[in-house]
């Protein structure tokens, strides 16, 4: 037990320094190619916060644990959302770009309800018990093909570039951002195995490890870089950080496991837990198109949902 607190400690030392480093390299390699800090959040830096949340659910799909895959997805994009965005939005509040909320916004709502149609077998189609198929998982990878297309078209227009003085060159961007993503990676991992372990050892439920510790655990990268881009005010890298990791949790991380190894035949994921998500994507929308920012008032509205939420998932 003692080790694995050292361990655990020692992973959220390694994932604070990697995210300072992932920001700062992140940001200098939009000044350096002359392009969005948005699109590169979108891109290199959701994709490698949420790479955490696509080895767990690789892993989980090969031992068979279902409900680890949903757990690991649905919490992270409830995490993502009513806790990062809580958090950055108290620490200072975040612009929000028009595009943001016309066409980034409405994609992660889109893929969202989708799962929320997909997971509701029972209530949709009167199944017996709510699945995952194969054809689910493809449907879902169809969807994700949407915003990729959406960042061909924004790279190929080049709009909303910055003029931004970059803070490395980009052979020292490149491979600071490498460095950043390697932190990132390696402290979650650190700090789920050992926090997991520790549950586990306190006879903790799978659906609560899966919604709680490795929601959380898997989250901790997006969590530090928005809260440190914030800091910083890069707050384009703070907001698109979190969208693009909501998208690429539904796309990637649990739609291509999915389509590659076959379905999930059941799960103990509940109502309550999906409309949790899809609600707060909402919500999410509907603050950011009122004002184009998120507001201290508004992190905390986040931050109480989180709170009350999570209350009911422990507690009950």
């Amino acid at each position: 037990m003692f080790l694995q607190i050292i361990i655990l400690i020692i992973g959220f030392i390694v994932l604070i320094k990697g995210a300072d480093l992932f920001v700062d390299a992140a940001s200098s390699l939009a000044a350096n190619f002359k392009v969005s800090k948005m699109l590169i959040a979108l891109t290199i830096v959701s994709f490698g916060t949420s790479a955490p949340e696509l080895s767990v659910s690789i892993k989980s799909m090969l031992s068979g644990s279902g409900d680890i895959v949903l757990g690991n997805v649905i919490g992270s994009n409830i995490l993502n959302i009513l806790l990062i965005l809580g958090v950055s939005g108290f620490v200072h509040f975040l612009n929000v770009k028009n595009a943001t909320v016309r066409k980034e916004l409405p994609i992660v709502i889109l893929l969202s309800s989708l799962l929320f149609v997909l997971m509701n077998d029972v209530f949709i189609t009167r199944s017996k018990v709510n699945s995952l198929t194969r054809s689910d998982g493809i449907t879902i990878l169809l969807f994700f093909l949407v915003f990729v297309y959406y960042l061909i078209s924004t790279m190929r227009n080049k709009t909303d570039k910055t003029d931004d003085k970059p803070k490395y060159n980009i052979l020292k961007s490149i491979i600071f951002t490498i460095v950043g993503i390697v932190c990132l990676i390696l402290g979650s991992n650190a700090v789920v195995d050992s926090a997991s372990h520790i549950a586990s050892m306190l006879g903790v439920s799978e659906r609560m490890i899966s919604l709680t510790i490795i929601a959380l655990g898997t989250s901790l990268p997006e969590l530090v870089t928005s809260v440190m881009a914030t800091k910083k005010g890069e707050y384009d890298i703070a907001i698109g950080n979190v969208v693009g990791s909501n998208i690429f949790n539904i796309g990637i991380v649990l739609g291509l496991p999915v389509a590659l190894f076959g379905g999930i035949k059941s799960f103990s994921i509940n109502m309550t837990d999906m409309v949790i998500m899809l609600a707060s994507t909402i919500l999410l929308f509907l603050f950011s198109y009122k004002d184009n920012k998120i507001s201290k008032i508004e992190g905390i509205i986040f931050l109480s949902i989180f709170a009350i939420y999570y209350s009911f998932v422990i507690f009950a």
